[in-house]
């Protein structure tokens, strides 16, 4: 597996209390990682950091085979790794115009968006809402929403915050069903979460985020 994201010694303080001091976080090009850790170890804050939606330090780094500088962030990690919270935001729009809205920023062409914005419905299972307000929707039914308006989007590199935290049975098998296809269009995904069928997902690797450090765990044989 080739690298996508190296990045040695990365430091996350507050005053003078440091989060995390990561000695060398290695993720490799379209691989699927949980990220767990007792509440409070920092596993937001370093997907916030990740997706450089908060600052840190880091001696070196090297992004998609590219030596680059980690801070300030580097242009070339923000047009490709996208950030998905555990409680997504979503417009006071219809569905498709939700999924649509990065491509929109972007610049895409209308004709290109409408294709792409078809495509990323059918895969996340929400065509029959295309035309539905957000504000009617159900828990399960927003966050399969914020990733295919994370996946239309194309990402190198894609970082969920607690994807099924929030959602019941069906909803969470939902979810779970999604994750599986993200890797296999080539994208890596990071997972920070404590459900147990995320970790026990076959082909995820186990990153241990404890006392500041990242502990590498053993991962099953392939993706189901």
């Amino acid at each position: 597996m080739s690298p996508l994201l190296t990045l040695h010694h990365l430091r996350k303080s507050f005053g003078e209390r440091q989060l995390f001091d990561i000695d060398l976080l290695n993720i490799a090009a379209g691989t699927a990682y949980v990220l767990t850790g007792l509440n409070g170890a920092g596993k937001s804050t370093l997907l916030r950091v990740l997706g450089g939606l908060e600052s840190a330090e880091a001696e070196a780094a090297a992004f998609a085979g590219e030596a680059v500088r980690f801070s300030p962030y580097p242009q070339a990690m923000r047009e490709s790794v996208i950030y998905v919270h555990q409680h997504p935001v979503m417009f006071s729009t219809s569905v498709a115009a939700n999924i649509a809205y990065g491509l929109v920023a972007r610049g895409v062409p209308r004709q290109r968006i409408d294709a792409l914005v078809d495509d990323a419905m059918a895969w996340a299972g929400v065509a029959h809402l295309r035309d539905s307000r957000t504000q009617t929707l159900s828990g399960g039914e927003k966050q399969r929403i914020a990733l295919a308006r994370a996946k239309v989007l194309q990402p190198r590199l894609l970082l969920l915050d607690e994807p099924t935290s929030n959602l019941d049975g069906a909803a969470r098998e939902q979810v779970l069903a999604l994750i599986p296809s993200l890797t296999a269009s080539g994208a890596s995904v990071i997972m920070a979460c404590h459900d147990r069928d995320l970790i026990a997902l076959r082909g995820v690797h186990r990153l241990k985020l404890s006392g500041g450090r990242i502990q590498v765990r053993a991962q099953r044989s392939r993706v189901a």
